[in-house]
């Protein structure tokens, strides 16, 4: 197969090399060498059902080698449109309404909300299991004349032209908590610029492994877990999806470089897992949210290596910052330097602002995304003058390190007091008897906003509503103090493991418009 050199996903895989690149959690194993020719196989098999370059699949698979080799057989075809596979009928059916698929991959009888609703896409099923697979023509699809048929739209048949820098190769849908969810469409360059740029950042190199434990429907999954390691001629364990009870033995027999995860993981990590012997890891990675110092502190002391915080999201194809390996300084309480994009800080009148002064956090470069797509209103706002607008407050030291004091959306606003969530997350996660914790606006009458907490206890311990606002009240200044919090054995969160802030109140029935009493 013939690629652009450089630009697109294909060409991230060497193509050449007896070491390891994908890996199962039983220890199967295929080479470079192998991987390429089974990513180029099966991207004939997309191509002659009808595939090309920007013909968007939705796939709908778990975690695993099939979907790490169907995604990477996908993008190097026409453009992938991964789907959590736990959605309900009804958002498979908006997702699939929004993104118009020209066909759906998943395993036959795997998937029967998204196929109940999938109308007239076509049906390739993953034939096969663990390194061994191939795509078969549903029968549904069969008899509407899959393969056959010509793309939607004004498209193209595929013939025999190979994606480009500039084809789609990834299309993912932001968050959206009170709104509609955003396309973003990531192109081939974008995936290259990215799985680069954090290879780099982290020294990748043939002799590292990622233990992707992060879903491979999210961008911190395809980029950090899979696609930055292959591009370094290193490995991907493909594990079917994060288990703390199994993350130990892991670690033990696949011998792992490095794993990336989101905090709530981190912190589950820590509660089952104490290493039986030394570990292989060279360091431990987190984002796609603030990690707590207490969490961090632990890591490090447990793995006994380097912690490192990176700063991503979808929009910048995932890592925007870093914090630098040893010898470098990781600054604690920051998500590093900028890693391959320019990153500013800017007030509310789009002015770039000197270091230590908080602001809204801009970034650009090679792998910021064009624009959302069919969303002029949505782009009008998020972009100036080339620089896109994170939504997340922050500053930069003297350094060039960067600080994020939350999002700007989800400050709280308690009668003109504006209060970071994350400050007092900080607070409540250094009780001794609080493992997780999130803090959020809860709706007041007279306030507008006042401050909402919900925790986790640590195991064994019981903390009450007044002994948890005592311990704030000591730390911070009053009007920062939870009027609320809730005690439960979990916090609400996405698929990925990130909580939600916005919309939080709501679903802890705490929406009414008055904040129910303080415990004292």
């Amino acid at each position: 197969m013939t690629t652009t050199p450089g630009t697109t996903v294909r060409s991230l895989l060497p193509g050449t090399g007896s070491d390891a690149a994908l890996v199962t959690v039983e220890g199967d194993v295929l080479d470079h060498t192998s991987l390429a020719q089974e990513v180029d196989r099966l991207a004939g098999q997309l191509a002659a059902a009808g595939i090309g370059p920007n013909d968007r699949v939705a796939v709908v698979l778990p975690n695993g080698p099939e979907m790490a080799l169907t995604l990477l057989a996908v993008m190097s075809a026409g453009c992938a449109a991964p789907l959590n596979p736990k959605y309900t009928e009804d958002e498979f059916a908006f997702y699939l309404g929004d993104l118009h698929p020209a066909a759906l991959v998943t395993v036959e009888g795997g998937a029967p909300a998204a196929t109940s609703v999938a109308g007239d896409t076509p049906v390739l099923h993953v034939v096969g299991s663990g390194l061994q697979l191939d795509f078969a023509v549903g029968a549904a699809a069969e008899r509407q004349g899959a393969g056959r048929r010509q793309p939607p739209g004004d498209r193209q048949p595929p013939g025999d032209r190979q994606p480009a820098g500039d084809d789609q190769a990834l299309v993912l849908h932001t968050s959206g908590t009170t709104s509609r969810p955003k396309i973003v469409p990531l192109r081939q360059r974008h995936l290259a610029a990215s799985a680069r740029n954090i290879a780099a950042a982290l020294g990748l190199g043939a002799g590292d492994r990622s233990l992707n434990v992060m879903p491979l429907f999210h961008i911190h999954g395809i980029m950090a877990g899979m696609l930055a390691p292959l591009s370094a001629g290193g490995a991907v364990v493909a594990t079917p999806g994060f288990d703390a009870f199994s993350f130990g033995r892991w670690l033990n027999d696949l011998r792992p470089t490095y794993y990336s995860a989101v905090p709530t993981m981190h912190h589950l990590v820590l509660a089952r897992t104490r290493p039986a012997q030394p570990v292989s890891l060279r360091f431990v990675r987190s984002s796609s949210s603030s990690l707590p110092r207490p969490v961090l502190d632990q890591l490090r002391s447990t793995f006994g290596v380097p912690v490192i915080e990176a700063y991503g999201m979808t929009e910048a194809t995932h890592q925007m910052t870093t914090n630098p390996l040893p010898p470098g300084e990781a600054k604690p309480g920051s998500v590093g330097l900028p890693a391959g994009i320019e990153v500013g800080i800017v007030d509310k009148a789009k002015a770039f602002l000197p270091p230590r002064q908080p602001g809204e956090v801009v970034i650009r470069g090679a792998t910021v995304v064009d624009g959302y797509e069919n969303n002029p209103g949505a782009n009008e706002d998020a972009f100036f003058d080339g620089w896109f607008r994170t939504g997340d407050e922050g500053f930069l030291d003297e350094d060039g390190y960067l600080f994020l004091t939350g999002r700007i959306k989800e400050q709280i606003n308690r009668g003109g007091e504006k209060i970071s969530p994350l400050e007092v997350e900080e607070v409540l996660l250094g009780h001794a008897a609080v493992a997780e914790a999130a803090v959020f606006a809860i709706p007041d009458e007279r306030l507008g906003e006042d401050v909402g907490a919900i925790v986790v206890p640590a195991e064994g311990k019981a903390p009450t509503e007044a002994e948890l606002r005592k311990h704030v009240r000591e730390r911070l200044t009053a009007f920062k103090v939870p009027r609320t919090i809730l005690v439960a054995s979990e916090i609400p969160k996405g698929a990925t493991g990130k909580v939600q802030r916005i919309g939080l109140a709501e679903k802890l029935g705490l929406a009414g418009g008055q904040a129910r009493p303080a415990t004292q």
